[in-house]
């Protein structure tokens, strides 16, 4: 008998997580759904559904409970006119978030974590281009000015995340 792949999904309550959930559950996975909230856009089709606060440590050590793989979506996002005026608190939030589920994620063994990083990591004048033959690059986010501080100190938390991230299952490898 094959085991079901069992993943989990923090940010689940979210546009993208939830039908991430839809997707994954179709293709055969167990999902867990975790997030601060219910689902704004309809009923979860996740196996379970937890809402759970991971800027604690606690409840990253629940959510990760006999999972194989995380597909890590949450962050604190608050709206653009909250993003404006409390970068600090948005960055110190994203940073509890990020370090606490993927430590409880390797000290409960999981073996694949999927960071999913953010657009907003590249400068605000390219999120902006809408001619599709106009794409973004990874190198756009290396050369781009300092014109955003708000983009320049989110792309740099965004990027320490990440390498962080390999590096700690790097080391497990």
């Amino acid at each position: 008998m094959i085991k079901q792949t069992k993943v989990l999904i923090t940010g689940a309550g979210g546009f993208i997580g939830s039908h991430l959930a839809t997707y994954l559950r179709e293709k055969g996975f167990w999902v867990r759904g975790v997030d601060i909230k219910r689902p704004e856009f309809g009923e979860t089709l996740a196996d379970e559904f937890e809402i759970l606060d991971l800027r604690r440590w606690d409840n990253c050590l629940e959510a990760t409970r006999d999972i194989d793989e995380v597909y890590a979506l949450a962050a604190d996002m608050g709206g653009m006119g909250f993003i404006s005026n409390h970068h600090a608190q948005i960055l110190y939030n994203n940073s509890l978030i990020n370090l606490h589920t993927l430590e409880a994620a390797k000290t409960n063994n999981v073996k694949r974590y999927l960071y999913t990083s953010s657009a907003c990591i590249y400068p605000e004048h390219l999120q902006e281009v809408t001619d599709r033959r106009s794409q973004v690059k990874s190198f756009d986010i290396r050369t781009s000015s300092a014109k955003s501080g708000r983009t320049d100190r989110f792309r740099t938390n965004v990027e320490s995340f990440e390498n962080i991230a390999k590096e700690l299952y790097a080391r497990s490898s």
